[in-house]
């Protein structure tokens, strides 16, 4: 931290983290709503829900940060730069409608080695008392946190030659969502299925031999034709496998698909590697582009 040296409400906290995944990872740990929701608490006993989020220039989100006492904190953030080796956002704290702090937060992103690093800094004004403590704790947690996730996260993306209205929507019909779902080979046998905010579908995949997988997804936010939060559990109402996401971007007439996964544990994200998760999510893709006639 480099203090002010006239003793005011003014302080530069820098942090620097290696990462042992891919800067693409990273970047998308980083901005994806649903691996912020995930990694931005400091400590287990520290909650934060994301009420709103729009990872793009000009965009904002809002989070409330609730710990074991009061009061809840809310932050204000809005994005500013999203580009590929820097984010820059600005935010505000508040407690009981009052603010506490304003700061300015930019985010580096780059190689090293196989893995990368991310190095943040913090300019930080402090409104109400010190906050300075308060922030290097918090993004201290909060940085350790994001490492771990980006360790066992899994990111997949897929430019498909179709509009994004027509790609969102072939995902978000329930009529047709089952249809193209899965690897090669695979199809899906749906118990009940309910494509919105709050929503689930219960199916089971069933693979070119016959083996059954049962699968529940719960999804959280849906956002029309830019995202889709869920989660991932072994068959209806198991263990959590993972968190997932799906962001719908427009690219010059077609559409950028990126499914993001954070496994639960790290053995899990290695298991799902080994069994080829990588490839048969990109098939899982190419079935949605033929699908949507695109390939």
């Amino acid at each position: 931290m480099i203090p002010d040296p006239e003793g005011g409400r003014f302080a530069t906290l820098a942090f620097d983290r290696a990462v042992d995944a891919p800067v693409t990872v990273l970047r998308q740990a980083w901005t994806a709503p649903a691996a912020r929701a995930v990694w931005s608490a400091p400590s287990p006993e520290v909650t934060v829900e994301i009420l709103e989020s729009d990872p793009r220039p000009g965009g904002r989100e809002v989070s409330i940060c609730r710990g074991p006492r009061p009061p809840e904190i809310r932050c204000e953030s809005g994005w500013l730069v999203l580009a590929p080796g820097c984010c820059v956002n600005h935010e505000v704290i508040s407690a009981e409608g009052i603010a506490q702090s304003a700061a300015l937060v930019t985010a580096e992103f780059a190689p090293r080695g196989e893995g990368s690093r991310i190095a943040v800094t913090v300019q930080l004004s402090s409104l109400a008392e010190d906050m300075a403590e308060g922030y290097r704790q918090g993004f201290g947690g909060g940085l350790d946190n994001l490492r771990g996730v980006a360790e066992r996260m899994m990111l997949l993306e897929r430019v498909i030659e179709a509009p994004r209205r027509l790609v969102w929507g072939a995902w978000m019909n329930p009529e047709t969502l089952p249809r193209w779902w899965g690897p090669e080979g695979y199809s899906c046998r749906t118990a009940r299925i309910d494509l919105r905010e709050g929503g689930e579908w219960v199916f089971d995949m069933i693979g070119p031999d016959g083996t059954v997988f049962p699968n529940h997804h719960r999804y959280g936010a849906v956002v029309p034709e830019a995202r889709l939060d869920y989660a991932l559990h072994w068959g209806e109402n198991g263990p959590k496998h993972a968190d997932a996401w799906a962001m719908f971007a427009e690219e010059g007439g077609a559409t950028r698909v990126t499914l993001g996964m954070i496994f639960a544990t790290a053995q899990e994200f290695r298991q799902a590697k080994e069994f080829g998760a990588v490839e048969l999510g990109l098939q899982t893709l190419g079935k949605l582009a033929r699908f949507v006639g695109a390939d």
